[in-house]
């Protein structure tokens, strides 16, 4: 394990590698600021999940919207509004499916049971999935397209859905992992080539990966309890990288919120392309 970036963020989030850069851009929501290795995007507003649409342009949710946004430039255009009616509520977890839509997640800033919601963004359609959701993440996908993943973090659980062919979910959503004997919370999530899921828990400072049939695989441990989120990148796409947060942590620990790599015998994949 490695520190790939020092920089201390009070609630790290999405990370994501750019297939097209060779890079990774991760968010620290509170902060509302975007990063990468070499530089930082500020906003006048919480943003916290991105999808690569060009080698410039990602797509970004914030707490009011979801905009594309020039990484070279710093030009935006908003695509939709995401909840702007409500300031009690901002964006969290989110990531692109296969088919090229956006899952992305919202909840109360205050965390209020049963605030949030998740909702899919798909060729220029925005759809609420499912609400009454409290802490939205986990979202992530089948490498097929025909399977998708969510939690909401304090069921100590993680869903499964079937997907038709369009990338819609299309059957009742099923518990596939359940933490609730251990008190886990599931946080940010990601696949890998083979379909094993990658499992960021809250509390715990690591990252799980489990077979889609509930098998655990191996624990990556993190020197920080508030990990949020995993990515796969790199040139082989095998090295596992890791946000986390320094939020309600009283304690001098330097690595709480700090962005972590990991060299791992998986094979993750590049993420899809956003389709607009």
């Amino acid at each position: 394990m490695t520190v790939f970036d020092a920089t201390p963020c009070i609630l790290g989030e999405g990370p994501l590698w750019h297939p097209g850069r060779g890079e990774l851009l991760w968010f620290d929501i509170v902060n509302c600021r975007l990063h990468s290795a070499s530089r930082q995007w500020d906003f006048p507003e919480m943003v916290s999940a991105a999808g690569w649409i060009s080698q410039d342009e990602v797509l970004i949710a914030s707490e009011s919207r979801i905009f594309r946004f020039n990484l070279g430039s710093g030009t935006e255009e908003t695509l939709c509004a995401l909840e702007a009616d409500n300031p009690e509520t901002r964006s969290n977890d989110g990531r692109a499916d296969p088919m090229g839509g956006f899952w992305i997640g919202t909840m109360a800033k205050a965390e209020a049971n049963g605030a949030g919601a998740f909702y899919r963004f798909y060729k220029g359609e925005l759809r609420k999935l499912w609400e009454g959701i409290t802490v939205t993440n986990a979202q992530c996908f089948a490498p097929d397209g025909r399977t998708a993943y969510f939690s909401d973090t304090p069921t100590h659980q993680v869903m499964r859905v079937a997907l038709d062919s369009h990338g819609w979910p299309c059957a009742t959503p099923e518990v596939v992992l359940d933490f609730t004997a251990q008190g886990w919370y599931p946080d940010g999530a990601v696949t890998d080539a083979a379909g094993n899921l990658w499992i960021a828990f809250w509390g715990r400072g690591c990252v799980e990966g489990y077979t889609p049939s509930g098998e655990k695989l191996q624990t990556y441990d993190f020197p920080c309890p508030q990990t949020t989120c995993p990515a796969f990148g790199g040139s082989d796409f095998s090295q596992l990288y890791c946000t986390s947060a320094a939020r309600d942590l009283t304690n001098d620990n330097p690595a709480n919120g700090q962005t972590f790599a990991v060299d791992t015998p998986l094979k993750g994949r590049a993420e899809p392309r956003v389709l607009l």
